[in-house]
């Protein structure tokens, strides 16, 4: 009988045809088009068999025959078959499988992490194969790694191949692969990064998101700050089509209440009877203008925090970027916050009140002091943790899901599924950290009243439960959301654009 090069592990997940059962992604040999040749058809392999070969897989790596796989069942079993794996990859292994939480993982949870990890290699083989032929040489393995920025020698290359090339020609196929890392953790590969931008191409106004990874490809070569330059374009752009909606959330949020109750429709109408068209822009001007700066010193800082945490991986875990991303949005927000201020007060303005920015700073200095300009600054950066932190779980989980399901030959989404994944998430954020977005705004807003008592968060807080209920806590929530989307698209078509004149590169 022919010696199989399947590894012991793997051929008990392997159908007898040499081909993955259960999953969506196709085999990689090179095979023709027959009908039943190198696939694994039913009239092949039925599905009792394709259970007995997974559930004696199963009963190999259930050590204490308790039905489920704990980490001690996998570090004795897979070590038993010959395969080694560190505690750290094995907790990894049993966290990505557990969907009920029990710290181990059933059959059907075992079966569900074998399916969707094939396509996650799927994806990682595919990035290597630079020449898209099948298999990984050396030379392949050197290049995918200079991208990373680990810098290898052929030599190195060859011993990495080595440990999984199991029929001595030097390459690996995609079986080989496979075979050699179906119960080894995989991370995020560039590919997902360069595809799934999320903080530089959507701008819906609010810039408190976490920061978008960069390949050290992107950095080396200088793409990253053209990403920037791109994403800070869109954003202006995207900013300035919605500017309407912009202001009058902010005129809803500091002036509507039981009493005055204003609508969308009145909301337009009375901006324009009051200052005309050109009023519906008051604001944006500096909202623009902040656009740069902020996101210029967001990108440093969080690039410091990384290296600060001491991370060397090309991809950050989820809560290290949202620490990360969290305390770099933090010290760009204190940097600039002076700007937030005026720009609420000029949304805020009556016609000739004051004749541009610097008239609006030199007023607020000279009536009310410097302090006036970090007005609302503690409700501002409380929000900043439950905006970032949901938005970036939320598209993180949309993006994950999609990885898994639909993923087969690329890790990029699509135009539509991208819009889709950075709206939600988006409007989740905001949804969260709305009422501190409302509070924040008021008093910035308070101070323009002379005479007006000064008034903290929590007693704001209070003030609008009592007097107008939860609901008051989400004034100016409808046209905030009408311009979600309007935003995402505008500002991701003007980055797709601006990304093609700066000459970056799309895979």
């Amino acid at each position: 009988a022919r010696r199989s090069l399947a590894s012991p592990v793997v051929s008990g997940v392997l159908c007898p045809c040499g081909s993955p059962h259960g999953s969506a992604v196709e085999s990689g040999s090179s095979g023709g088009g027959g009908g039943n040749a190198g696939s694994c058809g039913r009239s092949l392999c039925e599905a009792s068999e394709q259970d007995r070969r997974l559930r004696t897989l199963f009963q190999k790596l259930d050590v204490n025959r308790d039905g489920a796989l704990c980490i001690h069942d996998l570090a004795v079993g897979l070590g038993r078959l010959g395969l080694h794996r560190s505690e750290l990859d094995l907790r990894k292994i049993v966290k990505a499988g557990d969907k009920d939480l029990d710290g181990q993982l059933d059959f059907e949870e075992f079966v569900h992490y074998l399916q969707d990890h094939e396509k996650k290699l799927r994806l990682v083989f595919k990035s290597l194969d630079k020449k898209n032929d099948g298999r990984i040489d050396a030379q392949e393995i050197v290049q995918s790694l200079r991208d990373l920025g680990v810098k290898i020698s052929e030599q190195q290359a060859e011993k990495i191949l080595k440990s999984m090339d199991k029929n001595g020609t030097m390459t690996i196929d995609w079986n080989e692969w496979r075979d050699y890392h179906l119960l080894h953790p995989v991370e995020n590969i560039p590919e997902i990064i360069l595809y799934w931008k999320h903080s530089t191409i959507f701008d819906v106004g609010e810039n408190l998101t976490v920061p978008d990874e960069f390949t050290v490809e992107e950095r080396q070569t200088g793409m990253w700050w053209r990403h920037l330059v791109a994403g800070g374009g869109a954003g202006a752009v995207s900013r300035t089509c919605t500017a309407p909606l912009d202001r009058l959330k902010v005129l809803m949020q500091v002036h509507a209440s039981r009493s005055n109750n204003m609508c969308i429709i009145g909301g337009f109408t009375q901006m324009i009877r009051e200052g005309g068209p050109r009023s519906l822009w008051r604001g944006n001007g500096i909202n623009v203008l902040k656009i740069a700066p902020e996101s210029a010193i967001k990108f440093m800082a969080y690039e410091q925090i990384k290296r600060f945490i001491g991370t060397d991986q090309e991809m950050l875990r989820i809560h290290e970027r949202l620490l990360a991303g969290s305390l770099a949005g933090a010290i760009a927000q204190s940097s600039i916050y002076p700007m937030e201020v005026l720009k609420t007060r000029m949304a805020l303005r009556k016609t000739g009140q004051y004749s541009g920015m610097l008239d609006c700073a030199k007023n607020i200095l000279a009536k009310e002091g410097m302090a006036a300009f970090y007005k609302g600054y503690i409700p501002n950066m409380l929000g900043i943790i439950p905006y970032a932190g949901i938005d970036l779980a939320v598209y993180e989980t949309l993006k994950n899901t999609w990885l898994q399901r639909y993923a087969v030959n690329s890790a990029d989404p699509g135009v539509f599924v991208l819009l889709a994944c950075g709206t939600i998430s988006s409007t989740c954020g905001q949804l969260a950290s709305y009422p501190l977005a409302l509070v924040r705004t008021r008093m910035q807003a308070q101070a323009s009243v002379e005479g007006a008592p000064e008034v903290t968060m929590r007693g704001l807080f209070k003030h609008i439960l009592k007097t107008e209920g939860a609901f008051g806590l989400y004034r100016g929530l409808a046209p905030n959301f009408m311009k979600v989307i309007p935003a995402v698209s505008i500002s991701y078509v003007v980055y797709e654009n601006l990304k093609m004149t700066l000459g970056v590169d799309s895979r």
